[in-house]
């Protein structure tokens, strides 16, 4: 039981929540009455939370010997040995195949999606996130391909809007993510009286004087994209409404929940632990689709 445990923690379960991005075709191209159509994505949903994770899985391998000097990382199942590097990358195939079946009942271009996104991660891990800049805009891009497997995947057309928002978010979490990197590295360093080399070698070619305003020209691209998706005459058309426009202070206040977390509590490491740690983001989540879903109904 105690391995079953260790593969479970491997897969990092938690952090399905950012395969919501699969979800958003359904959503908003009014695919929830067609029955067909909602199994297809469910099992889409459920083969990007198998190929993520065995991304995850990957990432543990690679990083495991840099994870044995992390104070937290070190406990994480190969770094700890609780799982040995073969039964590891076994698990990764394992998953990768199995999510890859499940995106292909879906489509044959959903299952292409989800390959493209195994390669670029499999690219990621190999060196390409040392690179600043680029190793952010690779994170995107998985989360791009989420949204395209759920659009184009299923044959839903994709809103250019709601693309570039998608980008913009997307782009908005990763450079976060290295400013709460930079912060911590700095915190380590602080309190242990000598420099901290960065596990992450592209973290040496950033600083807060970069990253700050890359987050928040990504934070105010993403909230006016959203609000020019709202009041598209193609997104009014889709949906029979000029309402969505007020959605977006529901949008507004989680971007801004988050930037709070960011800045005044050091936020960003892991976007889904935030996310699902903070009730007010939460909420704000909820009161979007709450309220998309009433309206667009």
């Amino acid at each position: 039981m105690r391995k079953v445990a260790a593969l479970w923690r491997l897969m990092r379960p938690y952090q399905w929540v950012k395969n919501g991005f699969v979800l958003v075709g359904l959503i908003f191209g009014h695919g929830w009455s067609d029955h067909d159509l909602v199994i297809r994505v469910a099992a889409l949903f459920g083969g990007f939370c198998l190929v993520s994770s065995g991304v995850y899985v990957l990432n543990d391998i690679m990083d495991r010997h840099a994870d044995r000097a992390h104070p937290h990382k070190r406990a994480r199942p190969v770094a700890s040995g609780d799982v040995s590097v073969p039964v590891a990358l076994a698990w990764a195939l394992l998953l990768w195949i199995g999510g890859l079946l499940w995106a292909f009942s879906a489509s044959v271009t959903a299952a292409v999606i989800a390959l493209a996104y195994i390669a670029i991660n499999m690219a990621y891990s190999a060196g390409l996130k040392h690179v600043a800049i680029l190793d952010v805009f690779l994170i995107a891009a998985g989360f791009m391909l989420r949204l395209l497997a759920g659009t184009l995947g299923v044959g839903i057309e994709p809103s250019r809007w709601l693309l570039g928002c998608g980008l913009m978010l997307t782009l908005f979490l990763g450079f976060a993510k290295r400013r709460a990197e930079l912060e911590s590295l700095a915190s380590d360093g602080d309190s242990s009286g000598r420099e901290v080399v960065p596990q992450r070698r592209s973290l040496q070619d950033y600083s807060p004087a970069l990253l700050n305003p890359l987050i928040g020209i990504c934070a105010a691209g993403s909230a006016i994209g959203y609000a020019l998706y709202t009041m598209d005459t193609q997104t009014v058309a889709m949906h029979g409404t000029d309402k969505l426009i007020w959605t977006v202070p529901f949008v507004l206040y989680g971007l801004f929940r988050y930037l709070y977390a960011i800045y005044a509590r050091g936020a960003g490491a892991d976007a889904a632990r935030d996310v699902l740690g903070d009730p007010h983001v939460i909420g704000a989540l909820l009161g979007w689709l709450a309220s998309s879903y009433w309206l667009i109904r």
